[in-house]
């Protein structure tokens, strides 16, 4: 009994190193253009089915967060992690080992001996022991789990940026689906007046030129519709590699014009983004590493106590071998104390104090980033729709100038050149009208996404 209080005394010793401490954080107390009195609720509160409502999207993002190749190398990087913690748990338990032999030898006679056969079976079990006096085992393990820790918030990191890059990708690739309807029709339009204008030029009614004019219009609309079939087969590319499938055509759902968003999103208290991201978890796990390698690194300075015990049996007949004299056994205690490693101890000191430093500037470059990010956010979703307004207002006023013109034209009022110039400025509003709604819808996924929204929703459908 006594042994055994001495060992337990032993085994507990203490802890070098600093404690781990979380930093003290001034966030401020609303983000910068965020809604005046916007309350605690967030829009990252809501599922992303919430958020991106379309049912088609919500399809690709449960392909992809079960077949994405990055969720998957997330997933297998939190199984390295755990192994490792196991492994490193591992150093502060004795080690156990059983060994077992049997042999058979003959010895060739000499002038004084005869020739004679002999067995041996042997039998012996081993145990080592380092005594964690220290805490050289334990903050090991204290920084170990830490990395189970950051690898499973950087899974939530990969999943809420997957989530994120697929939402960006599939309104993108509806923006073209409108950009290229808006080309076709124009299109269509445009190879009308090209036929109307040739009658009228066959008639003598205009000049050849206005012919041309017409002309340029009709090619220029078709090129337009050639380049946007292009980019839209790349875009379907894009989203396929995102499924993890070879690269093929992607189904739609509601058009760009229908997706459903609030004009105005709130976006909580900036405290509790220190919580949400995954990032920024992620940064603080690294840190709390960090500080604990500290205390490894101070405990190599100190003795090093070991305990090994062995015992076992040897016997010339395998029936006698755990009889009567045949066993043996030993213990032994030693004691290593570093005296002279060329500086490498105190080197290493420094390097793990120098690290921690690094991650503790690194998670507050990160806080900082994050709060930026949601602003940035914010401002460009807000802004985004007064010119998303403002566009579609353009919109309308250059259709209505190019009806008037027409207008104007057909009555002998103005040349052909006039047409052009209002048909070209139609043509260019209206695919400035797609791209203005295009940004709307990217800005509030920045917007979800600087917020850390997203893998919530993830781990609650895993579960």
């Amino acid at each position: 009994m006594k042994w055994a209080a001495l060992l337990v005394l032993l085994e507990a010793g203490c802890m070098l190193g600093p404690d781990y401490k979380r930093p003290a954080l001034k966030a401020p107390p609303t983000y910068r253009g965020g809604a005046e009195g916007g309350g605690t609720a967030s829009l990252a509160d809501k599922d992303w089915g919430q958020v991106f409502p379309d049912p088609a999207l919500g399809e690709l993002i449960r392909t992809a967060l079960a077949q994405n190749q990055d969720v998957l190398i997330a997933a297998t990087r939190i199984e390295q992690a755990e192994a490792q913690l196991g492994i490193t748990r591992a150093d502060q338990l004795p080690v156990v080992n059983l060994a077992l032999s049997a042999g058979r030898e003959r010895v060739a006679a000499t002038s004084l001996t005869r020739e004679f056969t002999t067995s041996v079976f042997q039998g012996n079990v081993s145990a080592s022991w380092e005594l964690d006096f220290w805490g050289k085992f334990r903050r090991a393990s204290e920084a170990a789990r830490a990395d189970l820790l950051a690898a499973e918030w950087n899974g939530r990191a990969v999943i809420t940026s997957l989530i994120a890059s697929l939402a960006s990708a599939y309104y993108q690739l509806l923006d073209l689906d409108l950009q290229l309807d808006i080309s076709k029709r124009t299109l269509a339009s445009r190879k009308e007046s090209l036929e109307i204008v040739s009658l009228q030029e066959s008639q003598g009614a205009v000049s050849l030129l206005d012919v041309r004019q017409a002309e340029q219009l009709v090619y220029n609309a078709a090129q337009t519709i050639i380049d946007i079939e292009r980019r839209t087969e790349q875009q379907e590319n894009f989203i396929s590699v995102l499924l993890a499938r070879n690269p093929g055509p992607i189904p739609r759902g509601r058009k760009i014009t229908e997706q459903p968003h609030d004009p105005v999103v709130p976006a909580g208290l900036p405290s509790s983004l220190l919580q949400r991201r995954p990032d920024i978890q992620l940064q603080e796990a690294r840190l709390i590493a960090a500080n604990a390698r500290i205390g490894v690194a101070r405990a190599a300075f100190f003795p090093s106590i070991s305990l090994t015990a062995g015992a076992g049996t040897e016997s010339a007949d395998l029936t006698n071998l755990f009889k009567g004299p045949s066993a043996i056994w030993n213990f032994i205690g030693s004691l290593t104390q570093p005296i002279f490693a060329g500086g490498r101890l105190t080197s290493k000191v420094k390097l793990a104090e120098a690290q921690e430093k690094e991650a503790l500037l690194v998670y507050q470059q990160t806080i900082q980033q994050a709060f930026r990010e949601v602003s940035d956010a914010l401002v460009a979703y807000r802004k985004n729709r007064e010119f998303r307004e403002q566009q579609q207002l353009l919109a309308n006023s250059t259709r209505d100038a190019l009806a008037l013109s027409e207008q104007r034209y057909r009555g002998g009022a103005a040349s052909y050149l006039e047409v052009l110039d209002s048909n070209t400025r139609t043509f260019a509003a209206e695919l400035g009208l797609a791209q203005a709604q295009l940004n709307e819808l990217l800005a509030l996924v920045q917007l979800y996404n600087a917020l850390g929204g997203g893998w919530q929703a993830a781990d609650a459908k895993a579960s």
